[in-house]
């Protein structure tokens, strides 16, 4: 009996969509804009750096950040935002690390648009005093951090942030 051949077509070329399924589908779809501001939070410890991740309600793990209030600055707000969700104040920021970062999402059928700034900043508090914003901490080596990161765009951020020591 002779050998059957099949033979496999590939797939059209279909580009990836470089927007989230979220993201407005019309130029017209107005999204309520937001800024929030964060940090990228890390201490040494016996020549290790280790990253502090919040874990919120919602089940993921990301850095803390949150809303910039009326005449405060990018940094002002990291810092104070810090502050309120992890009780740690005590912070020094790395000079020439601010990331940017946007995305979609809805909440009760509206649509948002929010940027999110990021800061590299040191410190030498290791005690955490949660908010009632998140529901745990951990601090974490490089290579864990990046493992227990929930979103692709966080886990992009901190090889950003690691790249600062190399």
């Amino acid at each position: 009996m002779p050998e059957k051949k099949t033979e496999t077509k590939k797939p059209a070329f279909k580009p990836y969509k470089t927007t989230p399924a979220s993201a407005p589908k019309s130029p017209r779809t107005k999204a309520i804009q937001e800024k929030s501001c964060g940090i990228i939070l890390f201490r040494e410890e016996k020549g290790e750096r280790y990253y502090l991740l919040l874990h919120y309600p919602g089940g993921h793990w990301d850095f803390g950040k949150g809303h910039v209030e009326a005449n405060e600055d990018e940094e002002q707000t990291a810092r104070r935002e810090m502050t309120e969700e992890t009780g740690i104040s005590k912070i020094a920021f790395t000079k020439g690390f601010r990331n940017a970062m946007d995305y979609y999402y809805r909440r009760e059928r509206k649509l948002y648009h929010k940027e999110v700034v990021y800061f590299l900043g040191k410190t030498t508090e290791s005690k955490v005093k949660l908010s009632h914003e998140h529901q745990g901490y951990a601090w974490l080596t490089y290579q864990d951090a990046l493992k227990q990161l929930t979103f692709l765009n966080a886990q992009l951020l901190l090889k950003k942030a690691e790249k600062v020591f190399a």
